[in-house]
């Protein structure tokens, strides 16, 4: 896999490294046809965590979406190591879909069929997500910095609330990087 961008956040990108994340993207190679560009930014944080204190953040654009990793590790190469994997295993999973697709609109398809085998005649199954739990409850308005507290109360890491702001439903969120994310409907 040819990488199209590689940067470096605090840290020197080496020939090594960069050899390195080269090597562990070129297991990609037989998903190629489906990867039109590729970004990966290796960082290195100030933290008092140190298994957080690498992170790698890899965004494959494909058709019609994005396949995107991020991965820590206190190792910078193990980070490498994780995120591959985690990319692997989302690309096999766009592939069968994508495949699948391509069957739907050749030719007409049962719905028993839950396989379909890659390039490497590996058998992948197809994973379709089904809603499965249904919750219903009331929403009193309530301002973000509520929202956040209730959140917490609850031990979730996201809360749907009306916003006492903007009257409209909203969601708060728990980032990776400890603080809060606030998604609001535009306009």
């Amino acid at each position: 896999m040819h990488i199209y961008k590689l940067a470096g956040r605090n840290v020197e990108v080496t020939e090594a490294l960069r050899d390195y994340v080269e090597s562990k993207l070129t297991r990609l190679d037989r998903f190629s046809p489906q990867i039109t560009d590729a970004r990966v930014t290796l960082t290195v944080r100030d933290v008092r965590d140190a298994d957080r204190r690498n992170r790698v953040e890899v965004q494959l654009n494909v058709p019609h979406g994005i396949i995107r990793a991020e991965e820590h590790h206190s190792d910078m190469y193990a980070a490498i190591d994780r995120a591959s994997d985690v990319l692997e295993r989302q690309l096999r999973k766009f592939k069968t879909r994508y495949l699948k697709q391509r069957e739907l609109d050749t030719e007409a398809v049962p719905d028993s069929v839950v396989a379909v085998a890659d390039s490497s005649g590996d058998d992948v199954a197809e994973f379709r997500p089904e809603i499965v739990r249904q919750k219903r409850f009331a929403m009193r308005p309530m301002t973000p910095e509520d929202a956040a507290a209730q959140m917490e109360a609850l031990g979730h890491d996201f809360y749907v609330f009306m916003s006492s702001i903007s009257d409209s439903c909203a969601v708060v969120y728990r980032r990776k990087d400890g603080h809060y994310g606030l998604i609001e409907p535009k306009g």
